[in-house]
């Protein structure tokens, strides 16, 4: 067998991974059937794993291990599924790109990739993308509710140019998970920082308002300014996996604050009475929206464990 050495997986395709070593992109297959202890993983190995690897006897080069992760992103694979789906690992911050229309990205999909990030101490930073396109009281509504919790919210423009500067600030140095809905525009996004690289778009549908997916499969695109970005295939859903119902409002910063006004310190948030959180979504305190995202999230768990 070859010398070991590691690298870094830029791409995955499904059953050969791009991996950088020491400046140079090398085909990889995995060998044999790697698992990780304690996941169960349509995609054992990811984007941002850094691996193990040696060149085979026929002159391959195969994945012999994963070096442990310091973190990552995980979601449920589809719906009602008990596989889950990796999207990236070893990241240092994600980027969340939302629109309130053209498409529409769901206020449960933001709060379930939040939470995510939560669990697994990822800093998350929201991009409110095509505000040309989007009412101006929507746009402050929201930044109410999310800048209230403590979130970075950056208004951008791709086309006019707005909100870039400070994206390039987020991405210098940093390995950046970028993620949101199909058609909210990270391709175009992730051109305009770095004109360099070739990265499809793909334009909306306008027969049902949804984005065509243009990335296939989640990509690591190093950056002339330093730093890397991982481009995710759109995503349509975000079942969380791997969080305790007991502890799910651990994630939920705003529910973390007034929790501790609690009569019961294993409150749920749903029904006790003297419960803190309920009164802050009562008083207004805690947007609805959130405590409806919270509930959802326990309701599907219960549906899962059937």
């Amino acid at each position: 067998m070859g010398k070991q050495f590691t690298g870094v997986v830029i791409r995955s395709t499904g059953s050969w991974y791009d991996v950088l070593h020491e400046g140079e992109i090398l085909a990889c297959r995995i060998r044999g059937r790697l698992r990780l202890k304690g996941v169960r993983s349509t995609n054992p190995v990811v984007v941002g794993d850094e691996v193990r690897c040696e060149m085979d006897e026929n002159g391959d080069h195969v994945i012999l291990d994963i070096i442990p992760r310091r973190n990552y992103v995980i979601r449920r694979a589809s719906n009602l599924s008990r596989e889950s789906h990796i999207i990236a690992a070893n990241i240092d911050r994600a980027l969340l790109m939302v629109t309130l229309r053209s498409p529409e990205t769901p206020v449960e999909f933001v709060d379930r990739f939040l939470v995510t990030c939560e669990a697994y101490k990822i800093p998350v930073t929201i991009l409110l993308a095509k505000i040309d396109l989007q009412p101006r009281e929507a746009i402050e509504e929201f930044r109410a509710v999310y800048e209230g919790i403590g979130y970075e919210v950056v208004e951008l423009s791709s086309v006019e140019g707005i909100g870039l500067e400070r994206v390039r600030e987020l991405l210098t140095d940093n390995i950046t998970l970028l993620s949101g809905n199909s058609g909210v525009g990270k391709s175009t996004l992730v051109k305009a920082i770095d004109p360099t690289l070739d990265i499809r778009t793909g334009e909306i549908s306008e027969s049902h308002h949804k984005g065509r997916h243009t990335t296939t499969f989640s990509t690591m695109y190093p950056l002339s300014g330093g730093g890397a970005v991982i481009d995710t295939p759109g995503i349509k859903g975000f079942g969380l996996i791997d969080i305790d119902d007991n502890e799910l409002w651990h994630y939920f910063p705003e529910m973390m604050r007034a929790a501790e006004g609690c009569r019961f310190y294993n409150c749920t948030h749903t029904h006790e009475p003297g419960c803190a959180v309920i009164e802050a979504v009562k008083e207004g305190r805690i947007a609805y929206a959130r405590y409806e995202s919270y509930l959802k999230i326990l309701d599907e768990d219960e549906k899962y464990r059937k």
